[in-house]
């Protein structure tokens, strides 16, 4: 569907369309080359494949693929971390995992990598939401989920030290690249079409490929995407990330410089250094993308979008209410709010330096029957975590990108209504997970009906490279409300786009 507004019926009747079960016969044993799987419902699962080795400050060095019986039934190690202490974590943490209706070299059906969130510090694809089984047998496509180097092992900018470490900055990246390079040697072992990769990513994921189409590396890597309040608009510059680096050597009460010392530091210990304080933006030290003018020769989308990215199909997606998931209404940031205190305390979460009383005056009048609660949480989430969507959104459109798709989850959660709808919820909805662990979006009729609206314009990409509703133009902005019922509204919030673009958007990690 493209052109006017689509209906309700017309929306879901086409999602469903796409994400119909497929009639194909019961899965083989699941068995690739030398990897043995295991059946999971309707489709098989290969979890824990290595696609890349690599030491500590070094690129990633590609897998083959093995033909030695190797058991592929368990998702390997995460990459270390602070937190997710339940989870096996090691630095050898580059592994994928697919899910296929059929491992049939001539299948060549579309293929759904996931890149995850947690920034560039924290996360990994074991999360039960985002298990690719339901998405690979309702999309009838094969899904790819991906682990990689985080934090400053992927991300500490060590160039000043020598040549040697030119690619530090980016080696999260780098090892997301070479997975990349590994799908599309081997998918169609996996009945996968390499001429159809299309790469989604959540929060931090979707920054990951924002950045990934500005990387020369990456061309021609993927065919299509989506980022779901996920927006790299620039990269760390070099001068602040040295700052960071040597953050980071204070924190482990190591020299400055002395990178042996840090290259064999016992990984606890490593991990250690991640309590380092920013000394750029404040809070914990940031380690993300590097602008270093080789693998990151231009920021993702600014002062433009990459020209490399324009003919790549893409949605953008956030979340109305995108600040609930971390300002706990039920914590101390909430607890006595009022109109006396939430300027103040507004002004404390948001990335544009506007004047918080200006800004609540401009709430209260477009929105007097709101209470504070729902003003700091539209504030904080249109002056946080919704300008990059718009930033790349607008940046596309002014350079003639033709395929650009926009929606925003509207639907609230009916496990947690103080919830709301708030970032990650649209997660799924995408894969289909309604029911596991973490899901608050229920699974009654009207969940249904969104994961079948929100996955089938995926599962549309991935196949056919177009899109579901009408694409985003400048000065429209036509955006999907996407819910049970989903619609498209042009610029729908235009008042709040309008005020928050008068001053900066200063991204963390810049």
């Amino acid at each position: 569907m493209s052109g006017g507004n689509p209906t309700r019926r017309g929306v879901i009747a086409g999602a469903a369309a796409m994400v119909a079960v497929p009639a194909f016969a019961k899965p083989r044993d699941a068995q690739v080359a030398g990897y043995q799987g295991l059946r999971a419902g309707a489709v098989q699962a290969f979890k824990g494949i290595r696609y890349a080795r690599a030491v500590r400050f070094a690129p990633p060095q590609i897998e083959p693929l093995t033909v030695e019986k190797t058991p592929a039934t368990n998702f390997a190690p995460i990459c270390p971390q602070r937190g997710m202490s339940d989870q096996p974590q090691s630095e050898d943490c580059l592994f994928l995992n697919i899910w296929t209706p059929e491992a049939n070299p001539k299948a060549a059906r579309a293929v759904m990598v996931y890149f995850h969130g947690g920034a560039y510090t924290t996360g990994s694809v074991t999360d039960p939401l985002t298990h690719g089984q339901h998405l690979a047998e309702q999309g009838d496509v094969v899904v790819v989920t991906v682990n990689h180097r985080l934090n400053a092992l992927g991300y500490l900018w060590l160039q000043p030290l020598g040549a040697q470490f030119a690619d530090s900055g980016n080696l999260g990246q780098l090892d997301l690249i070479c997975a990349l390079q590994w799908i599309r040697h081997n998918i169609h072992h996996f009945g996968g079409d390499s001429s159809r990769v299309f790469t989604f990513g959540q929060s931090g994921g979707g920054a990951k490929i924002a950045t990934l189409m500005a990387m020369p590396a990456a061309r021609g890597l993927f065919h299509s995407t989506a980022t779901m309040s996920g927006q790299q608009v620039v990269a760390s510059g070099p001068v602040h990330a040295w700052e960071r680096t040597r953050a980071f050597f204070d924190k482990l009460k190591i020299a400055q410089g002395d990178v042996e010392a840090l290259r064999h530091l016992p990984i606890e210990r490593f991990i250690e250094g991640l309590g380092a304080a920013d000394p750029i933006m404040g809070g914990s030290a940031y380690f993300g993308p590097v602008l270093d003018m080789t693998n990151l020769p231009r920021h993702p989308f600014w002062p433009d979008a990459a020209p490399q990215s324009l003919n790549i199909p893409m949605i953008l997606g956030n979340v109305i209410e995108e600040t609930r998931a971390f300002l706990d209404p039920r914590g101390a940031k909430l607890r006595g709010l009022s109109w006396d205190n939430i300027a103040s305390r507004m002004a404390a979460e948001v990335k544009i330096d506007l004047d918080p009383a200006y800004v609540i005056a401009q709430y209260r009048s477009h929105h007097p029957d709101w209470t504070p609660e729902q003003v700091y949480y539209a504030a904080t989430t249109a002056g946080r975590s919704w300008p990059g969507q718009v930033i790349e959104a607008d940046a596309r459109a002014a350079a003639g990108a033709e395929k650009t798709w926009v929606y925003c989850l509207t639907r609230r959660s009916p496990v947690d209504p103080l919830r709301g709808a708030a970032h990650t919820d649209d997660i799924p909805y995408v894969f289909g997970t309604l029911d596991a662990l973490g899901s608050f979006s229920g699974t009654d009729a009207d969940a249904r009906a969104t994961r079948d609206a929100l996955q089938g314009a995926f599962v549309k990409l991935a196949k056919t490279g177009e899109g579901s509703w009408t694409p985003y133009r400048l000065p429209t902005r036509a955006t999907m409300l996407m819910s049970e019922n989903p619609h498209v509204e042009n610029d729908p919030r235009e008042w709040e786009r309008a005020m928050w673009a008068t001053a900066p958007y200063v991204q963390p990690g810049s």
